[in-house]
């Protein structure tokens, strides 16, 4: 029995209603939105008093439910369908005496102005816009005419929808520039999941006298978890809003089938601000084998931590949800610009909510366990915020590492989830003679962190990769006291130049930087100093290294490239495309001495992207090979303008281990077997 039209124009069609309801017989037919679940949303604006008309009644049970609760008294209901107003007639008959069914179009109706305090709606504004054609928005524009000429100043047109976008829009905007008050309501647990994957939505319109120029629009939602409505701004927001919420009802209508291996990323917003409150990602680990208690868990990343290889990345995670043996993990990262009391608070807050991203065949009244590093939450403080003409919107924050490490990080909040910089902090040190003070243990310790940066610490791997290439550098071994003048090309929180400086004695370094800013953050909140020996220049590198070539060539050792990327959309995000073009590198090449080494950080997850880099580093560069960082995306491009390079394998690890024996001060934390790995590494790339 074929019950669908063969055109959208036939849902305005009383021909084809006729032919639909003698095909279905009596059996009701809801479209969607069961009583039960429409009561709470309907309950707030039908009071039993109220005069209501129902349009396109169908042969709905919605109205006689409402009667037979005493939510209202006095009902009509209407529709172009003869055939269903008779069936109605018949079945509602004597039993409800204030009930009628009449036979009328809701283009054209018969009703007095002014004469129902609510009209209610259930599927016929979606069925009537069926699509965007002139003529449909025309016949629009006359329903809500006829709905707003029928109905008194302070009623209430109810409309239950699926909220399409077009539909959505055109109702919001058409009643909004009336001036009515626009809310819409999501309806809680709304649809048979089987049938209707979508939820329902209830637009409520309430008539104001419309005022003369141009009043402000009042457009609000109400998510199904909260009774306070929220206020959006304008019809797109709210549009997008009802969108978010359709598209994490497909998300978890995806994620209550079997694991199709594809991780899930959702956030979770404030109620108040709106903002990012939770980023979690649902991960699937089909390599676990399943058991009464393995089903399912909430990891709590700590906060700051989410940068992390293990927290930040497809793999990591995958690899966190495998070792932690559950068939599937949500990851939870917490945002900076929100507060959090502790994991007690942050589980009765998400209990509900990460329950519709449960795997199937989760037995009831299991227990969902929370889980983090250690149970704890972690410290994240907001030092500093501030905008930067070049970089934009940025945040200076300390964040708890392992055990009680603190470390400093500079974060560009284009791109929040990458550390521009990192610094380690130093733990407070007693003054001398000064005794310990015995533990109160009724006064907690403070929880802040140092303020002190420990300038022999270097965080980022590449920084570690860069200084053990200094082995690379022909002539005396590069030992701590031997003379380097170095280039370093993109300034951060200022580790690496700093570590140059201070650990080699003799070493004479430049430092270019885009971004005045930059310097200013380097130098309050990551202890970088100038000196006779360390000078910045705030100019664009491309530029500076042009000039240099120009008036004095080959005159650095060393030359070390750690500039990143303003442009996103680019699928090397370091350094910028134009440093890795031929007529640049051939300038940097002319500045490098015939014994010396230039030094590229690449980050470039486009394939071919990266190979044509390279490609074009070999031709101006004879002798060229990469140190790739372990978990990162980093990969240290090690390049020399002389094509006889190292060829004795001996002698490179000698002066690997002289390096790092030089660096291996008392309490030092240089990780010397890093160095050996790097340089061990190159011998056998070379």
């Amino acid at each position: 029995m074929d019950l669908l039209p063969r055109s959208p124009g036939e849902f305005g069609s009383a021909r084809y209603w006729d032919r639909f309801f003698r095909q279905r017989g009596q059996r009701p037919f809801e479209w969607y939105g069961a009583f039960p679940e429409l009561c709470p949303v309907l309950h707030k604006y039908v009071r039993p008093r109220d005069k209501v008309l129902v349009v396109g009644c169908g042969n709905s049970e919605l109205s006689e439910q409402m009667y037979d609760m005493g939510m209202c008294e006095d009902v009509v209901n209407i529709d172009i369908s003869d055939a269903v107003i008779r069936q109605m007639q018949e079945r509602s008959g004597s039993k409800r005496p204030k009930m009628s069914y009449l036979l009328m179009d809701v283009l054209q109706m018969d009703f007095p102005d002014a004469h129902f305090q609510v009209v209610l709606d259930k599927g016929t504004l979606d069925a009537v816009l069926a699509d965007e054609e002139e003529a449909t928005l025309a016949k629009v524009d006359k329903m809500f005419a006829e709905i707003s000429r029928v109905l008194q100043v302070g009623g209430r047109y109810l409309c239950i929808s699926l909220a399409q976008a077009h539909v959505l829009k055109k109702a919001v905007e058409y009643f909004s520039q009336e001036g009515w008050v626009v809310r819409v309501h999501q309806v809680a647990g709304s649809g048979d999941k089987q049938q209707f994957v979508l939820p329902v939505f209830v637009y409520v319109m309430t008539k104001f006298r419309k005022i003369p120029g141009s009043a402000p629009q009042i457009l609000e939602i109400c998510p199904e978890e909260q009774d306070k409505p929220m206020r959006v701004e304008s019809a797109e927001r709210l549009v997008a809003a009802v969108k978010d919420r359709q598209h994490y009802a497909l998300l978890c209508s995806q994620l209550s089938k079997p694991p199709c291996g594809e991780q899930v990323s959702l956030d979770l917003c404030d109620k108040e601000s709106g903002r990012p409150r939770y980023t979690l990602h649902v991960v699937d680990s089909s390599s676990v084998k399943p058991s009464r208690d393995n089903h399912f868990a909430i990891f709590i990343i700590p906060q700051g931590r989410e940068t992390e290889w293990l927290f930040g990345t497809e793999e990591g995670r995958r690899q966190l949800a495998a070792s932690a043996g559950f068939r599937r993990l949500v990851t939870v990262a917490l945002h900076r610009e929100q507060h959090y009391e502790g994991m007690a608070s942050i589980q009765a807050e998400l209990s509900g909510k990460v329950m519709e991203l449960a795997p199937p065949g989760l037995p009831a009244r299991q227990q969902v366990p929370f889980v983090s590093v250690g149970g704890d939450i972690g410290a994240r403080t907001v030092q500093h915020r501030d905008t930067s003409t070049l970089s934009g919107e940025y945040v200076i924050e300390d964040v708890k590492g392992d055990g009680t490490c603190y470390f400093r990080r500079l974060i560009f909040l284009r791109n929040r989830n990458v550390v521009q910089s990192e610094a380690r902090l130093l733990a407070p040190v007693p003054l001398p003679g000064q005794k310990k003070r015995r533990k109160d243990k009724k006064k907690p310790s403070p929880a802040g962190p140092p303020a002190a940066i420990d300038k022999s610490y270097l965080c980022c791997e590449h920084h570690k990769a860069m200084v053990a290439g200094l082995c690379l550098l022909g002539g005396p071994n590069p030992l701590p006291g031997t003379p380097l003048a170095v280039l370093v090309v993109g300034l951060g929180g200022g580790s690496l130049p700093l570590f140059i400086h201070d650990y080699f004695s003799q070493a004479h370094v430049a430092v270019v930087e885009i971004d005045p800013s930059v310097l200013e953050v380097a130098t309050r909140w990551f202890g970088f100093s100038q000196d006779d020996r360390m000078r910045v220049h705030v100019s664009d590198g491309l530029d500076y290294v042009a000039k240099l070539a120009a008036e004095a060539p080959a005159q650095y050792d060393a030359i070390m490239f750690d500039v990143d990327s303003k442009d996103l959309m680019v699928g090397m995000s370091c350094p910028p495309p134009a440093f890795v073009e031929k007529p640049f590198l051939h300038k940097v090449k002319t500045i490098l001495k015939p014994e010396g080494v230039f030094m590229l950080n690449l980050v470039c997850r486009d394939a071919r992207l990266k190979e044509s880099v390279l490609a074009t580093l070999r031709e101006v560069f004879p002798l060229l090979y990469a140190r790739r960082i372990e978990e990162e995306v980093n990969e240290i491009l090690f390049c020399q303008p002389s094509p006889e390079g190292w060829r004795d394998p001996m002698e490179l690890e000698a002066r690997a281990r002289a390096l790092e024996g030089a660096l291996r001060q008392p309490g030092h934390p240089w990780d010397s077997s890093y160095v050996l790995a790097d340089m061990l590494q190159a011998i056998k790339i070379l």
